[in-house]
């Protein structure tokens, strides 16, 4: 297949593969057109989050606004974990994006205003003020920030306000926000400074039956097939997962028979994946034990909710209230071997 591509980080914005989920792209691209909008994106690792957020930002670029996405889990630690070092950090890489000059050291008021003042005096005066057009601003990958309380609180508690801001002010109208996040916040913020009680929220799900069908079209593999039913049954409706098996397939490289059989076996397609996941885990101990109990369970097992929160945020456990079972049987066969 000529247009055949390897299944690695976002899906281009031009892709014959990127599947759209049941309404949600035409909700989120509704919702961006509307003065200080805010769209907060909800999936584990690798369910699609950011390859959405990038075409919420295209679109808004379609609409002559100006769009920054940023990656916070790819920021140096020692300045995601200081607040002012870290709105500083937000001010200029903001400024960069959009062409504008850098004036955060002589902004910074450090003598009668606190982190959160600067940083919002900062957006309204040289960002917002400068641009006269809506601003579609992505932070991806926000829960990098959820360990540290000292920031995380007050930084969404900022967010919240400008959000708010927006529904009397002109030049704050212009802010366009949407935050992509694994999983909830697990320290208790105030029902009003927080975010994620405001805004349009947005959870992507595993794909149906008929989208698994029509992504295995696009592979040129036949719906009908009896061991695509099978791939299911082993992967559900995970959408890397699926997309990793259907590459190897449409290329050549191995036959569905062969791809289930070494499923979970260091010779299989999801090594490298089912690897990278038991590195996370083993420098967690705590996590090994919980998992081990889930993948050993023939039903919901209860955990802590710090032990929900990790694990679902990895993509490897469906949470039922205070209950969690494996996501797939892939995980299941495979950890219950290692662990």
């Amino acid at each position: 297949m000529e247009s055949l591509e390897y299944p690695d980080g976002a899906v281009p914005l031009d892709s014959p593969f990127y599947l759209e989920r049941n309404g949600i792209e035409s909700l989120c691209y509704q919702t961006l057109e509307k003065p200080a909008a805010l769209i907060r994106i909800k999936a584990p690792k690798l369910m699609g989050k950011t390859s959405l957020a990038r075409r919420i930002v295209a679109q808004g670029e379609k609409l002559n606004y100006q769009g920054v996405y940023l990656d916070l889990g790819a920021v140096n630690k020692e300045v995601i974990t200081n607040l002012d070092n870290f709105l500083r950090w937000l001010c200029s890489k903001v400024s960069l994006e959009l062409e504008l000059e850098n004036q955060v050291e002589n902004a910074w008021n450090t003598a009668f205003l606190g982190s959160n003042d600067n940083c919002t005096a900062y957006f309204k005066k040289y960002i917002l003020k400068q641009i006269e057009v809506p601003l579609v601003l992505v932070l991806d990958e926000v829960d990098r920030l959820f360990p540290y309380n000292e920031v995380v609180e007050d930084f969404l508690g900022m967010l919240r306000s400008w959000h708010e801001k927006g529904k009397i002010s002109e030049v704050w109208k212009r802010l366009r926000l949407v935050l992509a996040h694994s999983t909830e916040v697990y320290i208790p913020l105030d029902y009003h400074q927080s975010p994620f009680n405001a805004g349009v929220p947005v959870e992507l799900e595993e794909f149906d039956r008929e989208q698994v069908e029509d992504l295995a079209k696009r592979h040129n593999i036949n719906p009908q097939n009896s061991l695509l039913e099978e791939l299911i049954r082993m992967v559900g409706g995970h959408p890397y997962l699926l997309r990793l098996a259907m590459y190897d397939i449409a290329a050549g490289k191995t036959t569905f028979e062969d791809l289930l059989e070494s499923a979970t076996t260091e010779a299989g397609i999801y090594r490298n994946h089912l690897r990278y996941l038991l590195d996370i885990l083993r420098t967690a101990p705590d996590l090994v034990k919980a998992l081990q109990r889930v993948v050993n369970s023939t039903v919901g097992v209860e955990l802590d909710s710090m032990e929900i929160y990790k694990l679902h945020s990895l993509g490897l456990v469906i949470r039922e209230n205070n209950h969690v079972t494996p996501r797939c049987q892939l995980y299941r066969d495979y950890f219950r071997r290692v662990l």
